[in-house]
């Protein structure tokens, strides 16, 4: 066989076409093809590991790629042969990693994860913390591969954030983090979380407990509230909330249809609660008496308290919040602090400690106990808001219900 002349520069450039296809060789099985049109491009020719049969695959077009580069490409793929590889399965299947690599950026992979994680969180919990992600994260890391995600660069960005002083949102998102990267190891993407030890590089959140105020703070309050220039809807629901001790959540998506006037009770679907279980609460005198008063507002319509702006829509979780602070209640109180002053005041009267936190919704860990207060508690509970919401009407009036009567904590103490 004769000895095939390396190809020069020279005679790369100056190849002109012709009526067909014709190929220049550089030896080892490297070829310029030069088409009728004048393009050139690179080929190899080479004999298939095991199969010994004769196959091809195209190294790129020139100008591109440069006679040097071409020969260097020559080389890696006889190296892969002589590892009795096939060059170009071995070229496709990196084409196609690749491809995955890029189609499996953080966003696609969080967005895979959130399909699922929404159907195991209430609505309102889901948007917030796609939200986050989209405040916090997605800026910077939406479009890395979710196998370059390592912990330095999380924590770079998380860094700011920390900076502020928000830690508890640093560890909301930390713990979000986490589930995705667990979820991208249990999909196959990654092999292992590289994010388990994230927040060791930040301080942990201080508990706050939610500003509230002192049991005798309670006559101010409501005279406060009488007075407020806010919405009839709003000052409702702030006493609703009072009186039946439920969180703003709770109490804003109020619904209609959840209300049992026959037996006074107002039952709150386990999807609307914070820990996902149903939860009773026995209406007093005084709260049907406030759902009598809205009636002829939203009594046609789906919600007890409607959003102002949309009425088909319920008022804002935050709408109560905002009303305090404007009477002058800022860092003082907050809306979810009513609960904590009804749950003092009840305590230091003297209730049974039980009954008081079921009637908060708060989660028995014991489950016979949990299925005793569910049969049981109603009717405790029943004298035990009776008794809270006197309490409400005479500090409305200036003046407070020092004790409850012998009668009340004896029915609401029975075990």
């Amino acid at each position: 066989m004769a000895k095939t002349n390396p190809l020069t520069n020279t005679e790369i450039k100056q190849a002109k076409p012709k009526e067909k296809v014709y190929k220049l060789s550089d030896g080892k099985g490297l070829q310029l093809r030069v088409k009728p049109n004048g393009n050139k491009s690179w080929l190899l020719d080479y004999i298939k590991p095991h199969t010994s049969k004769r196959s091809s695959m195209g190294l790129g077009g020139y100008p591109e790629v440069g006679l040097a580069d071409a020969r260097k490409l020559r080389d890696k793929a006889r190296e892969l042969i002589a590892k009795d590889i096939n060059p170009k399965e071995q070229k496709d299947q990196d084409k196609r990693q690749k491809q995955e690599k890029q189609a499996n950026t953080f966003f696609h992979v969080a967005s895979n994860w959130f399909e699922i994680k929404k159907t195991e969180i209430k609505a309102d919990t889901a948007k917030d913390l796609w939200r986050s992600l989209e405040l916090h994260i997605f800026p910077a890391l939406s479009n890395y591969p979710i196998s370059k995600i390592t912990a330095p660069i999380v924590i770079d960005e998380l860094k700011p954030i920390a900076a502020k002083g928000t830690l508890e949102t640093v560890k909301r998102l930390s713990q979000r983090l986490n589930e995705i990267m667990t979820y991208s190891v249990n999909t196959g993407l990654i092999h292992a979380n590289p994010l388990t030890g994230i927040r060791s590089a930040f301080k942990k959140p201080t508990k706050q407990n939610m500003p509230t105020l002192t049991p005798d703070e309670l006559p101010e309050f409501l005279k406060t509230l009488g007075y407020a220039s806010i919405k009839l809807v709003t000052r409702c629901l702030i006493e609703w909330q009072l009186h039946t001790m439920v969180r703003p959540s709770e109490a804003a998506g109020a619904q209609w249809s959840e209300i049992d006037f026959e037996n006074s009770l107002w039952v709150i679907p386990a999807e609307r609660m914070k820990k996902a279980r149903e939860h009773t609460v026995p209406l007093t005198e005084q709260s049907l008496e406030l759902l009598q008063r809205l009636q002829p507002i939203s009594g046609h319509r789906k919600y007890v308290f409607p959003a102002d702006r949309d009425p088909k829509r319920h008022a804002n979780d935050s709408t109560a919040n905002a009303a305090i602070k404007r009477m002058g209640y800022h860092n003082r109180l907050v809306a979810h602090g009513l609960r904590s002053l009804a749950s003092t005041i009840l305590n230091e009267q003297g209730f049974d400690p039980d009954v008081i936190e079921s009637a908060l919704a708060h989660v028995d860990k014991n489950e016979v106990r949990r299925a005793y207060n569910r049969a049981e508690y109603i009717e405790r509970r029943r004298i035990m808001m009776t008794w809270w919401s006197e309490h409400i009407e005479q500090a409305t009036l200036g003046s407070l219900i020092n004790k409850p009567t012998l009668k009340h904590l004896r029915l609401a103490s029975i075990k």
